[in-house]
């Protein structure tokens, strides 16, 4: 999970639902999401919810994240929500947070990234960085639309319902279609 603070209920919502659906989930988030209190709440209260889902710690550091992939195999990892800054790091090859560091280590085992991206420069700076990694394999994404064209027209948002769909897609070796709803 990124500081995509605005995102948060739904992303929880979807999380929620993975674990009722049997999944076993190892939550990870950003430092800015661990630590960072704003005005869709404290940074308590997200902590406090997904270790109560997951019924797990959360890993929050690079040092947490880096053995994913190499000695704990995980089955897939999903990014939701994941920032335009943590895409454009993805895309990059940059590891410089718990979650990057946990998408760079669990690639490099060849299994699927799942990203449910909400970004609002989607469709403007970070536009390259969606197609490098649409081009990449085992990158997969979760269905996405503009969310305010008037206000914000360079934003994208994924459609979190469609989470657990192209989770079970991407353990498929598919990407969910389509891509832009």
């Amino acid at each position: 999970m990124c500081g995509s603070f605005c995102t948060m209920e739904s992303s929880l919502q979807q999380l929620a639902l993975l674990r009722e659906r049997g999944y076993d989930i190892i939550p990870i988030m950003s430092g800015n999401l661990y630590n960072t209190d704003t005005r869709f709440g404290p940074a308590s209260y997200f902590r406090e919810r997904a270790e109560q889902i997951c019924g797990r710690e959360i890993l929050h550091t690079i040092v947490d994240t880096e053995p994913l992939g190499p000695r704990i195999s995980l089955d897939a990892l999903v990014i939701c929500p994941c920032t335009g800054n943590s895409l454009a790091k993805i895309a990059l090859g940059i590891t410089d947070t718990s979650v990057t560091m946990a998408a760079k280590a669990h690639l490099r085992c060849n299994r699927p990234l799942v990203i449910a991206l909400a970004s609002n420069d989607a469709l403007s700076a970070n536009l390259k960085n969606i197609a490098t990694l649409l081009a990449r394999k085992h990158v997969y994404f979760v269905p996405m639309a503009q969310d305010d064209p008037e206000v914000k027209p360079n934003s994208l948002v994924a459609d979190y319902s469609l989470v657990p769909q192209t989770l079970e897609c991407a353990l498929s070796g598919l990407q969910y279609q389509k891509v832009f709803v």
